[in-house]
């Protein structure tokens, strides 16, 4: 570790790494297998992000959130997102009280189940789009807007949303500004023999997994700040920004793959993305400066949901994580300018 970090902020990264593993650990009482969705997970919330995650029914999407919402001892809410869903439903209404003490009546405010730490948006697409953008306020923000008043959400604040790739009739495709707002998009895969075969010893045999409590809100928002304090040097700043770069048509280091499939590339919260996933990997590794892997460890969950196809590359059945893969690999690390 550089000999240039206080020795307070070493302290405080040795107990983040403790308790990021012992958070694993808790974790993985209740979930099989699915390491690299916990990780991600983990990731956004303790860089201050939002994470959407993409599965089939029953593979746990739900399940790991709550498990999430135990292990870190945060206020949990979960919202059910339907067709008929009005956005007072989620953010909360103003309604007329009369005081009892003056009897006159006075404007009150009921908040609604987004006025939590964490929230699991279950099935977002199934809202419509008038319902799912009251989200981006709170997402980006932090806050929510009722007639005159602003109301500040309680730190941290952290939104997991779910969607079945599958079934796709009655619901409503994320808008790309609402997708831009989550830092990751995961995708929840299959789980292997061995890992079915202990999730069935877990769910049909009356086991209950005991959750405790290892981090508190207090220690989410300490480790946000100190990863910031990550040092990420010229030369990986320069790499993460190409890599960003490489996804715009016709850009000057776009590769061939992205002339040829991508209609659009990501957005500068892309870049960004990038660099706090890759400054959290370097402080698990107990480094404060971060690496060219860093960055290539967190690249498809970062960009995946915010490169939209031309008709070509549908037409064809590519996938954005192909395209993604041939940017990672086409992309060197180190810039003709640099070198």
């Amino acid at each position: 570790m550089a000999s240039n970090i206080d020795s307070t902020v070493e302290k405080a990264a040795d107990e983040f790494r403790r308790k990021f593993a012992a958070l694993q650990g808790e974790i993985g009482k209740a979930i099989v297998g699915h390491r690299d969705v916990v990780d991600g997970v983990l990731t956004a919330l303790f860089v201050g992000g939002h994470v959407l995650i993409e599965g089939v029914p029953g593979l746990g999407k739900t399940y790991l959130v709550r498990t999430l919402a135990q292990a870190v001892d945060l206020k949990f809410s979960r919202i059910q997102f339907t067709p008929d869903l009005m956005p007072a439903d989620i953010i909360g209404t103003t309604i007329i009280n009369e005081n009892p003490a003056t009897g006159k009546r006075e404007f009150e405010f009921q908040s609604g189940p987004l006025f939590a730490q964490i929230v699991l948006a279950d099935e977002i697409n199934r809202a419509t789009p008038k319902t799912q953008s009251a989200m981006l306020e709170a997402m980006q923000e932090h806050s929510v807007t009722v007639g005159r008043h602003k109301h500040v959400l309680e730190e941290p604040f952290f939104v997991m949303a779910t969607q079945n790739p599958i079934e796709q009739e009655g619901t409503y495709p994320l808008p790309e500004a609402q997708l831009d707002r989550f830092m990751f998009k995961l995708v929840v895969e299959y789980s292997s023999k061995e890992e079915l075969k202990t999730i069935l010893d877990r769910t049909t045999t009356g086991y209950t997994p005991d959750i405790s409590a290892v981090m508190s809100g207090d220690d989410i928002i300490g480790t946000q700040t100190l990863v910031r304090r990550v040092v990420m040097a010229p030369h990986v700043q320069d790499y993460a920004t190409r890599l960003g770069m490489a996804s715009h048509p016709d850009g000057p280091y776009a590769v061939d793959v992205t002339n040829k499939y991508v209609r659009w590339g990501v957005s500068p919260r892309a870049v960004q993305t990038l660099t706090l996933g890759a400054k959290l990997n370097a402080l698990l590794d107990g480094r404060f400066n971060t690496s060219f892997s860093d960055v290539n460890k967190v690249y498809l969950p970062a960009m995946r949901h915010r490169v939209l196809l031309n008709f070509e590359g549908e037409a064809e059945g590519i996938s954005t994580d192909d395209v993604l893969r041939e940017i990672l690999e086409k992309t060197p690390t180190m810039s003709e300018a640099a070198a």
